[in-house]
């Protein structure tokens, strides 16, 4: 697992992080696939959720190595609650419990307001939002009895800066900001641990079917930093937020965009 020590070796190791059981939903490519490398890199016991089967099994099998932690997938369609708390619950049972859950999966598609039907709304709702109150709700009963955990629910810089040819998805994204309010006001008193995490622009291959190379230079001339904002810098936030160190974070909002406005 070459690529996986190199990074490692580049970046913070939080011992608190080492034998945690970490679930990560839409693990299997963009975003998720850096957070999925980066934790298994911090010697975490890792499961993750996602419907692509080809590009999770390929990455299971990058990630496979005689001396590290393999991480394990599971396919599951996050808009089928039933067979969410199913698998969550599977997950649970082979890791004997969770502390840390994220929150990643989500699909960004545009569409215009005249596009939108009330179908098409529940199921844009359904694919970015509902899904994560619902595993929150299926992991909270067991990070309590085990003393505590962490939820890192993933927003979206899109709402805050007005993008067009968004709406559902941005509303879908600033609601998960005031879930994350709620949850870590009401799970708090069971050391549990709510904060968002909001991606500028990220370099994902996913990403890059939307933007020109002009385009590209338009989103850094609008960052107070240049160059890209890559899945790795989001899992070094990421990463920074499920550890110990950040004991005393919890219900707010973690940007890392480059300073884009």
């Amino acid at each position: 697992m070459t690529h996986v020590a190199s990074a490692a070796s580049m970046r913070a190791v939080y011992p608190s992080l080492a034998g945690k059981r970490v679930l990560i939903t839409g693990g299997g490519s963009g975003i998720g696939e850096g957070l999925v490398e980066a934790f298994v890199a911090q010697d975490s016991r890792v499961a993750f959720i996602d419907i692509a089967d080809d590009a999770s099994n390929a990455l299971v099998a990058r990630l496979t190595d005689g001396d590290a932690r393999v991480p394990v997938y599971h396919h599951c369609d996050l808009t089928d609650i039933g067979s969410l708390k199913e698998t969550i619950s599977t997950i649970e049972a082979d890791l004997g419990g969770i502390d840390v859950l994220i929150n990643n999966a989500g699909n960004d598609d545009r569409h215009g307001i005249d596009e939108i039907t009330p179908d098409y709304w529940d199921n844009r709702l359904s694919v970015n939002l509902r899904h994560q109150f619902f595993a929150a709700q299926a992991v909270a009963p067991t990070m309590t009895k085990s003393g505590g955990g962490v939820i890192l629910n993933f927003g979206s810089i899109s709402w805050h800066l007005a993008l067009p040819e968004l709406v559902v998805y941005q509303t879908a994204k600033a609601a998960i900001e005031g879930l994350t309010r709620s949850l870590a006001r009401d799970l708090g008193r069971n050391n549990i641990r709510v904060n968002t995490i909001v991606p500028g622009n990220v370099r994902t291959e996913r990403q890059m079917k939307w933007y020109t190379p002009e385009g590209e230079a338009e989103i850094v001339a609008a960052q107070c930093l240049d160059g890209r904002v890559t899945p790795a810098d989001v899992a070094a936030l990421t990463l920074f937020l499920a550890s110990d160190d950040a004991r005393m974070c919890t219900g707010h909002d973690y940007f890392v965009d480059a300073g884009w406005r």
